[in-house]
């Protein structure tokens, strides 16, 4: 009986484990193209386990493309001086992205830039370039 319950343990442990590790893969994201877009904030998403930036770009045709730009956790934002009202809708901002490799309208944040030069980043990108 004891090997059975250590044989169940031992799949349920093997089951959660691949979502887990799936979740923080970074390879959805095409990490040798940085991306700049400027846009206008549609929503800023405080949320967990990422919070998210939906940005109004406006494309060479004059339409407008809605990205979905993945940010780090509202815990680690804070950390690094975020707050839930950071950035707001209607903000005009110009924002670096690794893309999604897709080609989807969407990537992994790394750094923001509003009109009157204040930045916000994420910690584990400013030294990107740095060697």
């Amino acid at each position: 009986m004891r090997k059975v319950r250590l044989a169940c343990l031992g799949t349920l442990f093997c089951l959660t484990a691949g979502p887990a590790l799936a979740h923080h893969s970074f390879a959805m994201f095409d990490r040798s193209k940085e991306t700049t877009l400027v846009g206008t904030v549609e929503e800023f998403q405080w949320t967990n386990p990422h919070s998210w930036i939906e940005l109004d770009v406006t494309n060479e045709n004059g339409t407008v493309d809605k990205w979905s730009i993945e940010l780090n956790s509202p815990n680690n934002l804070a950390r690094q001086g975020w707050h839930s009202n950071s950035v707001k809708p209607g903000d005009k901002i110009s924002v670096i992205v690794w893309p999604l490799r897709s080609g989807d309208k969407g990537g992994l944040f790394m750094s923001l830039t509003f009109p009157d030069g204040r930045t916000l980043d994420e910690a584990a990108f400013r030294n990107r370039n740095k060697q």
